[in-house]
């Protein structure tokens, strides 16, 4: 499956629609998860916590197998390392979610971060920089922070 995804991100005949749509589902895919390891990462301790939120939102959010969504953060990874920055990733999210869709994403974001009980200052300036990228309001920021934090108390 690993080559397909790969072949299919390769794409260069958009002749085949259905191809094309596939690509383009798995570039929002990959996206998608770019955002959430990168969040996980960022305080330079990615714990097996952070990495099975990162797993789990992949699969609850996309409807993928477990082994798909591991493919996926190998991807991710592998994009973000040969990206300059975010922007590209958030983009591409922002033409394809809609605005609740990228509160989804951003209270998946917080459910990565407090998966190991704390909020770094790297984690904490990287969630604020996604919040603009991703063209939310603070207001939805600050909401989404609470309502992960009273979902994880429950």
């Amino acid at each position: 499956m690993f080559n397909l995804i790969r072949k299919a991100l390769g794409l260069k005949d958009t002749a085949d629609k259905l191809q094309s749509d596939t690509a383009n589902e798995i570039r929002i895919e990959i996206a998608a998860c770019v955002v959430l390891v990168e969040v996980a990462e960022s305080d330079s301790e990615c714990t097996e916590d952070e990495i099975d939120h990162v797993l789990e939102t992949m699969k609850s959010t996309f409807n993928l197998s477990r082994e798909h969504a591991e493919e996926m953060i190998e991807l991710a990874r592998d994009a973000r390392n040969k990206s300059v920055d975010l922007w590209q990733f958030t983009n591409q999210i922002n033409q394809s979610f809609n605005h609740s869709e990228k509160i989804k994403l951003l209270e998946a974001v917080w459910q990565v971060i407090y998966a190991d009980g704390r909020i770094d200052k790297h984690e904490d300036y990287l969630v604020h920089k996604l919040a603009s990228l991703l063209r939310l309001q603070h207001k939805e920021l600050i909401d989404a922070k609470i309502k992960t934090k009273k979902d994880k108390s429950e």
